[in-house]
């Protein structure tokens, strides 16, 4: 089995806090991340739209791109107007030879409104699911015939968070709509992470490797602090530094027959999680537990 090793940018400059490493250059982030060992880096505000500009960037660094963030309104919006919004990104990530588009569900989210409580996110019921579920099943099939599979990803503050949440959408959705699975998450939103590798592994086509601090979790007061207050106190770490087991997560993903992107996503502040130094630590986590595995790492980037 093959493992590629990928990072997030938003441990060097984060999108939705522009504070935390916002004068942070894109040139930095790409370096560091190459030089922890990282063949891929996800896509993030910084990154050049215009693919040959991205091209010869990332190719200076001697790193390739292993996926993006794309803001879906899906849920609010026609499936038409939908396909309109996604294109522009669908052709950047193909001109990189990107794995996966990264499909996350903004409307009505709460992930980056600092005033807006945890418990105050949006909440579907099982038939607003079931519906979201099919048009999102069309919007992955025509995606992917475009020749750029979406990946959808849960997530805390938005309208898919929690493992019934999850469970729903997958049981509503064919099984063309693949799924990112992101540990950190759904650990953060009480959800059992080993369960939804057993339940979900088939469907799962990229991956996250969010480690998070249970006890800045547990000390959080969800009827008044936001998703981003919890960011700024450190629910977030690399694989290696928090609270999840990724041995046994890793193994289960072997199980499971995953191969692919295991992608280092840790969203910190820079002035007391240097970048860097938390790249080496994920990257060694990581691997180590990857090997144990009995997965090969990738040690160059895709062509």
């Amino acid at each position: 089995m093959l493992a590629k090793l990928g990072i997030a940018p938003i441990a060097w400059t984060n999108d939705d806090l522009p504070e935390l490493g916002g004068d942070t250059p894109l040139e930095t982030c790409l370096r560091e991340a190459r030089t922890a060992g990282f063949i891929g880096v996800e896509t993030g505000g910084k990154f050049p739209r215009n693919a040959k500009t991205l091209k010869r960037i990332l190719s200076s660094h001697d790193i390739g791109i292993c996926g993006g963030w794309y803001s879906g309104t899906l849920l609010d919006n026609d499936l038409d107007s939908e396909k309109d919004r996604i294109a522009e990104q669908l052709e950047l990530f193909k001109a990189v030879n990107a794995p996966c588009l990264v499909y996350g569900e903004t409307s009505g989210t709460i992930q980056g409104e600092r005033k807006t409580p945890l418990d105050r996110r949006r909440r579907l019921d099982e038939d607003q699911i079931r519906e979201y579920g099919g048009r999102l099943t069309l919007l992955a099939e025509w995606c992917a015939d475009d020749g750029m599979p979406i990946a959808y990803h849960h997530h805390m503050g938005a309208p898919i968070e929690s493992e019934r949440d999850l469970d729903l959408l997958m049981a509503h959705s064919g099984a063309t709509l693949p799924l990112l699975y992101d540990p950190g998450h759904m650990a953060f939103a009480g959800g059992d992470v080993f369960r939804v590798i057993a339940n979900h592994g088939p469907r799962i086509s990229h991956f996250h490797a969010k480690d998070v601090r249970a006890d800045v979790i547990a000390g959080l007061d969800r009827a008044r602090e936001s998703f981003l207050d919890a960011v700024l106190k450190g629910a977030f770490t690399v694989p290696g530094d928090g609270s999840l087991d990724f041995g046994e997560l890793v193994r289960r993903m072997a199980d499971v027959g995953y191969e692919g992107w295991f992608v280092v996503e840790a969203e910190q502040d820079p002035a007391l999680a240097p970048p860097y130094e938390f790249a080496c630590i994920g990257y060694a986590e990581l691997s180590r537990v990857l090997v144990d595995a009995g997965y090969k790492i990738a040690d160059a980037p895709d062509p």
